[in-house]
């Protein structure tokens, strides 16, 4: 199964890109699943690398550094970095500037598109 991730939101102030990648990070461990991971929107700060947070606190970073360690590629919307101020440099490893045409053609390789 083929299955795509769009994320919309903040990586923290809320839950959803939490949960999204949590769900990611497993469905990516089961031999014969595919999952690919887009960033739009607030979720582009999801690749931001270096993010710091208090003890006990997840880390959105590490938990997308997860899910490409699995092979599961992860794409950021370009425009969405630019009004964000994320330079491609900023991002974290595994994480790569994308388009709206990738999305579109990610959306056609997917069996199943969960947004988040």
């Amino acid at each position: 199964m083929k299955t795509l991730f769009v994320l919309n939101h903040a990586p923290y102030g809320n839950e959803l890109s939490y949960n999204a990648l949590r769900l990611a990070g497993s469905l990516s461990k089961i031999q014969g699943e595919e999952t690919r991971v887009f960033l739009m929107g607030d979720a582009a700060a999801c690749a931001k690398s270096g993010q710091k947070v208090p003890e006990g606190f997840y880390n959105i970073q590490l938990m997308l550094n997860r899910v490409v360690r699995n092979g599961a590629p992860v794409g950021v919307c370009g425009t969405c970095m630019d009004a964000r101020g994320i330079a491609d440099p900023e991002l974290a490893e595994g994480s790569k500037r994308s388009t709206l045409n990738e999305l579109t053609a990610w959306t056609q390789w997917a069996d199943k598109v969960l947004v988040f």
